[in-house]
């Protein structure tokens, strides 16, 4: 009987998810029901404290400063002035506009990581400019839905902190260890874009001269020092004080925030509507992922309480699978779950239940949290509920199609793929850079 309760706990949980209950409320009614029935009224007793517990974590403050930070470079413009000036300065190569969304896209991830906002804002932006060019629109939605994916892997990432919690390994190091994994995925999306400029030019064509020559001269300087400066300076002052051990990610992250919003004011666009429009935008996200994180904890305690991580790691160990079996079982477990729900959900519900069982056959929790993070990503891209799929659709003009942006994002997903595969054969690609920063 012991054992069929946690396998019930998680069939209740499943099966609501998929009628379609909200996350938060499921895993959190769902844990106070079996909960009940298992420890009787003292489960009140213990709940309070271990939410307590999380509640007052002081790496989770990141959380809300690293969304806040995001909103308010959003409401900036520089999002705007990096990929203008980018398309003027990639402009004369076949698939040049492709290119400077990827980069852009990669900047933006370093500054903010907030999914959402990069895809709507180059959607609203790049996607216009890119079908009257004479792009294919398979190749214009899917270079602007998967480059906003970066924010996922690039750090400062709000899913690495959240994964470094989960796992208790130091954000700091999930940091410096997402940097080779996430640079690797840039280059091979360029690549992929330069692939089918020269295999196909006529679905990836160059601007106009006429245009470039308007952007050539001493103006060319000023725009391209104003473009990149700021968000240099913000990704220095974030990343290089985690990095250089100046500062803790939460310390970093209060930086990051107070720095959007200084660059903010700088150009001229910090007023009381814009302060009134980030800070509930942050309060709206922030909660979100604060409840569910309250659901999950009470789950958590309910399914430990049961002897649920008990049982799973009894199962495998007598079913003989070695780590290699577990972690493939895993990352596919994950990859079709980010079919139907959200990486902060997957973060909460099923990293940790395998954590244990992982730390048991002594893998490398950093390595683990980088290979989840990346699987996590394509969660954003993957049909159905794929959040980057339906953020742009709601930004693109009528002419777009769902099946052109579902088949402009086949190839990015397999890209993401392949780098997943590279980096479980090659551990060090996460591990190697945070042993030379850090010294250990």
């Amino acid at each position: 009987m012991h054992d069929v309760m946690p396998l019930l706990l998680f069939l209740s949980l499943f099966i609501l998810l998929m009628l379609g209950f909200p996350v938060a409320f499921t895993l959190g009614g769902v844990s106070l029901i079996f909960g009940l029935l298992t420890f009787g009224l003292d489960f009140f007793n213990l709940l309070p404290l271990r939410i307590w517990g999380v509640m007052t974590n002081y790496v989770l403050i990141a959380v809300p400063l690293f969304i806040y930070m995001g909103v308010m470079l959003e409401k900036s413009g520089l999002a705007e002035e990096l990929l203008e000036t980018m398309a003027l300065l990639f402009g004369k190569l076949r698939g040049g506009l492709a290119i400077s969304v990827v980069v852009v896209g990669a900047l933006l991830a370093a500054s903010t990581g907030i999914v959402g906002a990069t895809v709507v804002t180059m959607g609203l932006l790049s996607l216009p400019t890119m079908l009257k060019r004479g792009y294919s629109p398979e190749l214009a939605t899917g270079t602007i839905a998967a480059s906003g994916t970066l924010g996922q892997i690039i750090p400062p990432s709000i899913v690495l902190v959240l994964l470094g919690s989960v796992l208790n390994v130091s954000i700091g190091d999930m940091f410096i260890g997402a940097v080779i994994p996430g640079l690797l995925l840039v280059f091979l999306y360029l690549l992929w874009i330069a692939f089918v400029a020269i295999t196909r030019p006529q679905s990836a064509p160059a601007m106009p001269e006429k245009e470039l020559e308007k952007f050539r001269g001493r103006a060319m300087y000023r725009q391209i020092l104003r473009a990149f400066l700021p968000p240099i300076l913000l990704m220095v002052a974030v990343l290089g004080s985690i990095f250089a051990g100046i500062a803790s990610p939460t310390e970093a992250a209060a930086v990051g925030a107070f720095g959007a919003g200084l660059l903010t004011m700088i150009r001229g666009r910090l007023n009381l509507p814009t302060l009134k429009a980030v800070m509930t935008e942050t309060t709206y996200l922030t909660c979100m992922v604060f409840i569910i994180l309250v659901g999950a904890t009470a789950f958590g305690l309910v399914f430990r309480g049961m002897g649920g991580d008990r049982v799973m790691t009894r199962l495998i160990l007598e079913a003989e699978m070695g780590p290699h079996i577990f972690l493939a079982i895993v990352m596919v477990a994950i990859f079709i779950a980010g079919f139907f729900i959200d990486f902060i959900e997957i973060t909460f519900i099923i990293v940790p239940v395998v954590e244990p069982i992982f730390k048991h056959m002594g893998v490398d929790l950093l390595w683990l949290g980088i290979l989840i993070a990346l699987n996590l990503q394509t969660s954003f891209l993957t049909p159905p509920f794929g959040f980057s799929l339906f953020y742009l659709k709601g930004v693109a003009p009528k002419n777009v199609a769902t099946t052109h942006i579902y088949r402009g994002i086949i190839p990015f997903i397999v890209i993401q793929l392949l780098v997943l595969g590279m980096l479980i054969a090659f551990p060090e690609m996460a591990t190697w850079l945070p042993a030379r920063v850090l010294g250990d």
